[in-house]
């Protein structure tokens, strides 16, 4: 388990609470933001908004510390809230959370699920049923972790790993902290059993099915290789 890396991004200072400008900075390729928090008064800022765009794709974005550098200062911050236009998935608007070192905040922390091959469950054709693909944790802002890993080596079908058998960093704990809640579970195998309606026949005296509502020859009306024996000619008699 590591502790989350720092990495850089590059801001500009603009002036705040002109939403035509904020439009024009859009289409310049800039995205509007402000910086927050630390005791001290916000920044509006602006980013670029393919390099915002890279890191929102990285994943774990939410959860990542930025060396924030704004007008020759460098800012310790955590992506807070991120606007998104619902049509275009355009970035509209960024919040940074601005921190201390000794500043504790609550992350959302992947899971890594391990040694899933392992599994008993699995192996006997159980399926892995994520529950929480990631777990909101407290910690100190010097101290995220990129991620949280739950051993799943010894699951059977029917079996669930806790938050409880995960092991945390240091001075790391889930927000939920009343319940031992489930991470992932081992589920039986889903068979989807398709119900064949039997047809029901008619059988004549002799076992045989009747079709179509005609009742089938009976024994002696046809010939050894199954034809049926001509009539007799009339004025045939000897």
């Amino acid at each position: 388990m590591t502790m989350a890396d720092v990495a850089e991004l590059q801001a500009e200072i603009r002036e705040p609470g002109q939403k035509g400008a904020a439009r024009a900075m859009r289409r310049k390729g800039w995205v509007p933001g402000i910086v927050y928090g630390g005791g001290v008064a916000a920044i509006a800022i602006s980013v670029d908004a393919a390099v915002l765009a890279v890191e929102r794709g990285r994943g774990g974005f939410f959860s990542r510390l930025y060396n924030l550098a704004v007008d020759g200062k460098s800012h310790r911050v955590l992506a807070r809230e991120l606007q998104v236009h619902p049509v275009t998935e355009a970035l509209l608007h960024i919040d940074f959370l601005r921190l201390a070192a000794d500043s504790t905040v609550n992350v959302d922390v992947p899971v890594a699920f391990l040694n899933e091959e392992e599994s008993p469950g699995i192996k006997r054709g159980g399926v892995l049923n994520i529950v929480r693909r990631t777990v909101e944790l407290v910690c100190r802002a010097d101290a995220i972790p990129t991620m949280i890993e739950a051993d799943i080596a010894e699951l059977d079908i029917g079996d669930s790993v806790k938050i409880s058998a995960v092991v945390l960093p240091e001075g790391v704990h889930p927000v939920i902290t009343d319940r031992d809640f489930t991470v992932a579970t081992v589920a039986a195998p889903t068979v989807m059993v398709e119900e064949v309606e039997e047809e029901e026949v008619e059988l004549g005296e002799d076992g045989e099915p009747i079709v179509d509502g005609e009742t089938p020859p009976t024994e002696g009306e046809d010939g050894e290789d199954g034809e049926a024996k001509p009539d007799a000619q009339e004025g045939d008699q000897n």
